[in-house]
């Protein structure tokens, strides 16, 4: 579930993956012209003592549930995260919705709180719950984390995504 009331066109989504860009990747996964997932992440508060956590999130079409694309989207961008100097990513999970639960806990994520009756739509108020997965031990003192365009063209990056592809194309 969305908590837009509208959602959005071309336009908006080049705009949002073109700001998130600028910090943190955006992956998609296609299959011929079809997006079947897409994975990202966005800085987790704007406040400078956030900068080594990022809120992720994950999409997959319901035509390829439990195949696999979810974990493969996750793999690689966790991976790229960690590569960024990421310490800690925060996923919000509508509530109920057992699948995303039960895909963020596979992988790690571990509850930490509820925000209830926090998002109000189509005629309801719906909660959502956050998890937390450590992607690196948290150093008694961090480097500096750095923004996606920094390190995109690594190696560690292009096997990161490799790996995710890799992962998804074992399920398929």
């Amino acid at each position: 579930i969305s908590f837009e009331a509208d959602p959005p066109d071309e336009v908006e989504m080049a705009r949002r993956i073109g700001k998130t860009i600028e910090a943190h990747p955006w992956l998609v996964y296609e299959d011929g012209e079809r997006m079947l997932g897409y994975a990202y992440a966005t800085e987790h508060s704007p406040r400078a003592a956030y900068r080594w956590a990022a809120n992720v999130s994950v999409y997959v079409h319901q035509d390829v549930h439990r195949r696999g694309v979810g974990r493969g989207l996750y793999g690689a961008l966790f991976n790229l995260l960690r590569v960024q100097g990421i310490v800690n990513v925060y996923a919000g999970i509508t509530l109920p919705n057992p699948k995303s639960v039960g895909l963020h806990e596979a992988l790690g994520f571990r509850p930490v709180g509820v925000y209830e009756r926090v998002g109000f739509k189509l005629g309801d108020w719906h909660d959502v719950g956050w998890w937390q997965l450590a992607l690196q031990p948290s150093p008694l003192m961090p480097a500096e984390p750095r923004r996606w365009p920094e390190v995109a063209d690594r190696d560690e990056c292009r096997t990161a995504l490799a790996a995710g592809v890799a992962a998804i194309s074992a399920r398929r």
